[in-house]
């Protein structure tokens, strides 16, 4: 069976991602840092599909939690999402220096380093892929968080034109840019989402029916929902300094 390695495995999106691959006949890798929750997701995958659910209680803002994580996936999958991630309350100058720089360890060194650990395993058998998690943020103006998610779709891009051609062409990367997504996401940064249209909610497993198809195709970045392919067109079109006016503020109200 191939294995898939999913990062922040036990909640939102990744925990969706663990679902549809484990249906799909995927073992799987579960990272994550609270253990309970890690053990109980792996017995309800592995007892519902008939798979392998190994478990790596990891926190990535860690050296000992990246080590750790990168010696799994050097060890061989087959499918990598890099889905961990978190959102700090408040914006810029109201958030600990500590804390941001937590953040770019999570979003961009974790990234950098677990798809470099992967990928020469899936060139050298010719087959794999990396999902890395982005956001649609990146296309906007948020504060560290949009930076560190545009680091990560320049970065995919990069290193998929980097392996074009190599692995037979069946080793892809991509960035998978959703929007807001019911998760629990807002609510741990505790932020106040009620002025967020209902138009502008995706499902879970949308969001990942899109990637995986995406994925297949040879996309490299993917966002899911019409809505956000207009929304991100359309910003490339009108100047940063309005862009970044509109996206400011929309869905950063902090309880």
């Amino acid at each position: 069976m191939p294995t898939a390695f999913i990062t922040g495995a036990t909640a939102g999106i990744g925990a969706a991602f663990a679902r549809r691959l484990a249906s799909d006949g995927f073992d799987l890798v579960l990272l994550a840092r609270d253990a309970e929750r890690l053990e109980r997701s792996a017995a309800d995958l592995s007892g519902r599909y008939a798979v392998r659910a190994e478990t790596l209680r990891a926190d990535l803002s860690t050296e000992e939690g990246l080590t750790a994580a990168e010696e799994r996936a050097r060890a061989g999958v087959d499918l990598l999402v890099n889905n961990a991630g978190f959102g700090n309350r408040g914006v810029f100058l109201d958030v600990p220096v500590a804390d941001e720089l937590t953040m770019l360890k999570v979003h961009c060194e974790a990234v950098l380093r677990l798809t470099h650990a992967a990928l020469p395993g899936m060139l050298e058998r010719g087959r794999g892929g990396v999902v890395n998690v982005s956001s649609a943020a990146a296309f906007a103006t948020r504060g560290t968080y949009g930076a560190s998610k545009a680091w990560v779709v320049n970065f995919s891009q990069g290193v998929a034109a980097d392996i074009a051609g190599r692995g037979h062409g069946r080793v892809r990367v991509m960035a998978l840019c959703p929007g807001f997504v019911h998760t629990e996401f807002h609510e741990r940064a505790q932020m106040d989402v009620s002025d967020v249209p209902k138009f502008m909610w995706l499902e879970q497993d949308t969001v990942v029916d899109t990637a995986l198809r995406d994925l297949r195709r040879g996309v490299q970045v993917s966002i899911p929902g019409a809505q956000y392919k207009a929304i991100v067109g359309i910003s490339r079109l009108l100047p940063r300094e309005l862009i970044a006016r509109m996206s400011s503020n929309t869905g950063r109200k902090y309880d």
